[in-house]
This record gives structure tokens, C-alpha cells and sequence, in this order.
């Protein structure tokens, strides 16, 4: 049996512009179908936003999207706020979305690309468990946890 999961992510009309962002970041095709493809009216308010939305690349990385009917496009009121404070994160998300890399260098590069009008809530840094360990939210409000992949002793 095999099994895999894929983030959903919710957004309120900012689907198909977060889609081609992550486009960018990780290459790979985009599928969209908006309300008006599925049977919405096409003068419907909501019609031209996104019911599915999916990004997705040969190397794995697999992320879909959809549009909240009816909701404005304030992204805090859907995925919150994150920030570090005394050495600790204080968030009041339900989720992070982490990306780990084989390498530091690659790692950089998602890095520098996800931060592309986001904000960084933890600098990319060396850290105790990690060569690279990060978190920033991206300009669409999804936070991110970035690390290099480290070989434990067994």
C-alpha cells in the first residue's frame, strides 16, 4: 500500500497568484479550475476564483489551493500570526508547512525565494539540530519551517 498526503490551503482569492508563486519557488506545472468551471454562474460573485488548484514538480513537491467562497482578502484572518519572542514561538496557527533539503544550498534557495516579500520570523541560521534551520512567512501568509536534513549517530 502506498500513501501520501498534500497541504491544502485555504485561501481568501489569492489562490491562483500563491499557485504561480510556488511555481516559481519550486518549479513545476500549475493545474486551476475556478467555480465557473465546475457550474457557478459566470457572472457569480466568486466565479473566477479558484475551487482546485494544485502546484506540482518531478522532484516530489506537491501543493494544492483553493479559494474560500465569500471571504475578503485579508490573509491574517485565515492563517493567523507567527513570531518569536524570548526564544520561543508564539503563533496561533494550526499548522506550519515544512520544506526540508538535502543541503544548505539548496536549502538558501528556497529560503531567499519564499522570503520574497514575506517576513522572516526565525533567520536562516546553523542550529543545534540542523546546519540550516529557518521560519518565515511567505507574502500569501503561510509560515515555513526550512531545515537541512541531518545525519543522526545511531
Amino acid at each position: 500500500m502506498t500513501i501520501a498526503t498534500t497541504t491544502h490551503l485555504n485561501f481568501r482569492g489569492t489562490a491562483r497568484q500563491a499557485l504561480e508563486f510556488y511555481q516559481g519557488v519550486f518549479g513545476g506545472d500549475v493545474t486551476l479550475a475556478t467555480y465557473s468551471d465546475v457550474g457557478m454562474p459566470a457572472g457569480a460573485p466568486d466565479a473566477d476564483k479558484v475551487v482546485f488548484g494544485q502546484v506540482e514538480n518531478a522532484d516530489g513537491f506537491r501543493l494544492m489551493a483553493y479559494d474560500i467562497p465569500g471571504a475578503s482578502e485579508d490573509p491574517e484572518a485565515t492563517a493567523g500570526t507567527t513570531s518569536r519572542e524570548n526564544g520561543m514561538t508564539i503563533t496561533d496557527r494550526t499548522f506550519f508547512q515544512s520544506l526540508r533539503a538535502d543541503s544548505l544550498d539548496e536549502l538558501t534557495g528556497y529560503w531567499n525565494a519564499l522570503a520574497d516579500g514575506g517576513s522572516v520570523v526565525e533567520p536562516l541560521a546553523s542550529s543545534a539540530w540542523s546546519p540550516g534551520f529557518g521560519m518565515l512567512t511567505d507574502r500569501f501568509g503561510v509560515t515555513w519551517v526550512l531545515d537541512v536534513k541531518a545525519e543522526y549517530a545511531g
